[in-house]
């Protein structure tokens, strides 16, 4: 059995510039329904991957199912929220103006810390990750395989659940848009 776990595509986010902490929010709904770059392609290899799979899983975000058009995919099994991306909370705080990018890792790094504001917490989010991971390996065993074309965070939560129920594969499925990692386990005979 074999599950490809593989970032989506670099979304085509509007340049909204400096933002101050309480404008965050309205970055995060413009990232999550953005669509693709159209110049950033996939990799022949990424392409040849998705064609390989038996199984087709998206998120329900534009990046997530452009990016399965993108690698050529005709059919999409199953698109759902469950393998969206995990959320990022923000705050109405009185704060200085920052590139969107920089308020992005620090609230990543508050949410790893406990702080979600009004978002699904860090352990809310490792269950929903422990779910999204056995409906994939589900649907490996009916299949054969199966490509979840996720998000960074999502898929290295993933990837460590597949890890510890004894998938072998690398630790990160890829930080990159359009990376990927593969993960396998023998079935029994």
């Amino acid at each position: 059995m074999r599950i490809v776990l593989l970032r989506h595509g670099k979304p085509d986010v509007p340049e909204l510039g400096r933002l101050r902490a309480s404008e965050l929010r309205h970055w995060i709904k413009s990232y999550n329904s953005a669509g693709l770059k159209r110049s950033q392609r996939p990799s022949e290899k990424a392409v040849e991957i998705a064609a390989g799979c038996n199984a087709v899983v998206c998120s329900d975000l534009p990046r997530s199912i452009e990016s399965a058009e993108m690698l050529g995919v005709e059919v999409v099994d199953f698109e759902a929220s469950i393998f969206r991306e995990m959320e990022l909370p923000s705050a109405n705080w009185p704060s200085p103006k920052l590139p969107p990018e920089i308020w992005a890792v620090f609230f990543r790094v508050l949410w790893f810390l406990g702080y979600s504001s009004k978002t699904e917490s860090h352990r809310e989010a490792r269950l929903r990750a422990l779910s999204g991971a056995s409906r994939l390996e589900a649907i490996a065993e009916k299949q054969g395989s199966v490509i979840l074309i996720g998000h960074g965070f999502l898929n290295r939560s993933i990837a460590k659940a597949l890890l510890k129920s004894g998938w072998t594969g690398p630790h990160d499925p890829g930080n990159n848009y359009w990376g990927y990692g593969v993960y396998e386990r023998r079935t029994a005979a």
